[in-house]
C-alpha cells in the first residue's frame, strides 16, 4: 500500500506544472501562489485540528520559521515565473531535479548525509539530462538558447532542494506540520504585496481550467500531498517515498503532452530518461 501510494503521489506531483500553467491563464505568478497557499493552509490547518496537532509556534521556533518562509517565497515565486515562461514538459523535468540539489546541500549541511559514489553517479547522469533539456538536443542543429524561463525553473529547483534540507533540519526541533504550514502563512503577505504592486489579474479569461488548476495546486499538491507524505513518514522510512522520485518527470511530460499539447521531442525523452535514472541513483535506499 505504501508503495502504491508513493507512486500515486509522485504521479500527482508531476502534474503540478500543468496545473500552474492553467492557473496562470488568469492569475499571474504572485497571485497564483497567494491563492494556492490560502487553499493549502485551509486544508492543512483542518487536518491538524482533526489530528489534534498544535499549530501555533513556540517562542524559540519563530526565527527558523521566518527564514524558511523567506526561502519559500523566493523558491515558489521563481517557480511560478519560470513555469509561465517555459514549456510545461520542460518545466516538469527541470523542477524534478530538486533532489540533486538537496543531495549537494545535505552533503555540507547535514552530518552523516554525505555524497556517496552512488549519489555522485546519479548527479553526473542527471546533469547530462539537464544539459540536454536546457539546450534542446545533442546535435549543433538542434541546440537552442537556454532561455530565461528554463534558467529560472532550474534556479527554483535549486532553491527547493536547499529548502528541503533546511526543512529536514528544522523538523528535528519543530513539528513537521508547523514547518510546512507556517512557510505558507508567512508567505501570504509577501505574495499579496507583490501581486498588488506588480500584477493584474485577467478576470476576462476566468474559466474552468484556471480554477481547476488552482484547486489542484492548493488541495492536491499543497494540502493532500503534504498530509499523505506526513502519514507515510510516520510509518515508513523516507526511502519508501524518495525511491519513486523518477516518476514525477515522466508524469509531468505525459500530462503536459495531453493537457497542454506539448510536443515530446527526442531531447525531452532523453532528458526524462537521464534525469529519471539519476534520480533513482540519488534516491534509492542503500543495499543491505
Amino acid at each position: 500500500q505504501a508503495v502504491l501510494i508513493s507512486i500515486a503521489i509522485h504521479a500527482l506531483w508531476g502534474g503540478n506544472p500543468v496545473a500552474v500553467k492553467f492557473g496562470l491563464l488568469v492569475f499571474p505568478p504572485m497571485w497564483s501562489a497567494f491563492i494556492r497557499f490560502v487553499i493549502g493552509i485551509v486544508c492543512i490547518a483542518s487536518w491538524a485540528a482533526f489530528r489534534g496537532i498544535p499549530i501555533w509556534p513556540k517562542p524559540g521556533e519563530w526565527r527558523l520559521l521566518i527564514m524558511l518562509g523567506i526561502l519559500f517565497v523566493l523558491q515558489i515565486g521563481a517557480m511560478n515565473i519560470g513555469f509561465d515562461l517555459t514549456q510545461g514538459s520542460i518545466a516538469a523535468i527541470l523542477i524534478s531535479t530538486n533532489p540533486f540539489f538537496a543531495a549537494l546541500a545535505a552533503h555540507f549541511l547535514i552530518a552523516g548525509d554525505r555524497l556517496s559514489a552512488r549519489k555522485v553517479t546519479g548527479l553526473i547522469i542527471a546533469f547530462g539530462g539537464i544539459v540536454v533539456v536546457l539546450l534542446g538536443g545533442f546535435s549543433f542543429e538542434d541546440l537552442n538558447p537556454i532561455g530565461l524561463g528554463r534558467a529560472v525553473v532550474l534556479l527554483s529547483a535549486a532553491l527547493l532542494g536547499l529548502r528541503l534540507v533546511f526543512m529536514a533540519r528544522a523538523q528535528q526541533k519543530i513539528s513537521g506540520v508547523r514547518v510546512v504550514l507556517w512557510q505558507m502563512i508567512l508567505s501570504l503577505p509577501l505574495f499579496a504585496i507583490a501581486g498588488i504592486t506588480l500584477e493584474t489579474i485577467r478576470w476576462e479569461s476566468l474559466a474552468f481550467a484556471p480554477i481547476a488548476g488552482l484547486l489542484y495546486q492548493g488541495v492536491v499538491i499543497a494540502g493532500v500531498g503534504m498530509m499523505v507524505v506526513s502519514y507515510l513518514l510516520s510509518r515508513y522510512t523516507a526511502s519508501v517515498i524518495t525511491s519513486f522520485n523518477f516518476i514525477s518527470p515522466v508524469s509531468g511530460v505525459l500530462l503536459s503532452a495531453v493537457f497542454l499539447g506539448d510536443q515530446i521531442t527526442p531531447a525531452i525523452v532523453w532528458g526524462v530518461v537521464l534525469v529519471g535514472v539519476g534520480l533513482y541513483f540519488v534516491s534509492r535506499p542503500k543495499a543491505v
